[in-house]
């Protein structure tokens, strides 16, 4: 029976571990150190590479700790066991098996997973479902994300194409700008402090670093009428998966139709070749609110809801693991 190591991420496997993620088949840019590290400061990282008997990566997972508690790194949208397309389910169960030993030989009482939605990998990559429910894991927290099938016959509402055609009449223009100073400021720092006592999770000195070093995957979309600034996104662009990190504008959504402009351009021109759009969650408190007028407007645009699942792992259930395997 093949056999894993699991040891703890130091500097020394920098290009290893991302040589890794470039080929892995549930990993996105999020998963590269240089993302993961831009706000190491706030997290005791305790990320983990599993390797085989040969000492090949086999597999990584992305973690913070606190306390005796291993998360999925909760610096991230999403996480779970990065794998590549090479790793079979039998292997993976063993894999698995061998993850939760270490956890107890180290003390973790729990493991906080909450894997990738699906639609983000280049292959089905759900074998990690399947392991969740043979451990007996608690999915405790279940997250709705509006996202576009783009290759699907998805329908814009008329309400979303009268936006576009009042923005039209009213001269807006649509840029794309490396400088995301003039959004931050002016709208979505003041918007989210307003409606929701909130900051955005990125300070605008973090962006711009993060825009630096991810040059091709984080974009930045403003809409002006005449020289002043309406509504704004910004976007992560992972593969042939464009997610919407941020998304605010001036006035109400309908005064002028800056965001139906901005959005029916970016579905219908600058993103109309690839395979799903994801505007993220309408959710609050953990998944259990759902602001229903911002799902409505991002369904508007066709979107349908994925959800995005976090589960509870008890290491010591690996016991749970040892006769699933069998020949006949």
């Amino acid at each position: 029976m093949e056999k894993y190591k699991v040891i703890q991420y130091q500097s020394e496997y920098y290009s290893q571990w991302n040589d890794f993620v470039a080929k892995a088949k549930n990993a996105t840019f999020l998963f590269h150190r240089d993302f993961m590290e831009y706000h190491k400061e706030r997290f005791q990282d305790f990320s983990l590479i599993i390797v085989d008997n040969k000492n090949r990566i086999r597999a990584l997972l992305p973690a913070n700790i606190v306390g005796n508690q291993l998360f999925s790194h909760q610096g991230l949208s999403y996480g779970g066991i990065i794998i590549d397309d090479t790793l079979k389910l039998d292997k993976y169960i063993i894999l698995f098996q061998s993850l939760l030993q270490f956890l107890e030989r180290q003390s973790i009482s729990e493991l906080i997973l909450k894997p990738i939605p699906n639609f983000y990998c280049s292959n089905p990559s759900e074998e990690i479902n399947y392991l969740l429910h043979l451990v007996k894991a608690n999915l405790f927290r279940v997250d709705s994300t509006a996202t576009i099938a783009l290759k699907s016959s998805f329908q814009i509402d008329k309400s979303r194409l009268e936006g576009v055609k009042k923005a039209q009449i009213l001269g807006l223009k649509l840029e794309k700008v490396e400088d995301c100073t003039h959004f931050w400021n002016d709208i979505l720092i003041p918007n989210l402090k307003e409606r929701h006592g909130l900051n955005p999770v990125h300070t605008l000195d973090e962006i711009h670093h993060l825009k630096q070093k991810f040059p091709k995957n984080i974009l930045q979309f403003n809409v002006y009428q005449k020289e002043e600034l309406l509504a704004g996104a910004t976007v992560f662009v992972n593969g042939n998966v464009v997610h919407v990190q941020y998304i605010s504008g001036i006035g109400n959504k309908n005064q002028h139709g800056a965001l139906d402009f901005l959005f029916y351009h970016l579905l219908q021109e600058e993103f109309k070749d690839y395979a799903y759009f994801d505007f993220g969650n309408s959710n609050e408190e953990y998944g259990t609110k759902l602001n229903q007028g911002l799902h409505f407007w991002k369904e508007g645009f066709g979107a349908r809801t994925y959800v995005h699942n976090f589960y509870s792992v008890v290491p010591k259930n690996e016991y749970l693991l040892n006769h699933v395997i069998f020949k006949k």
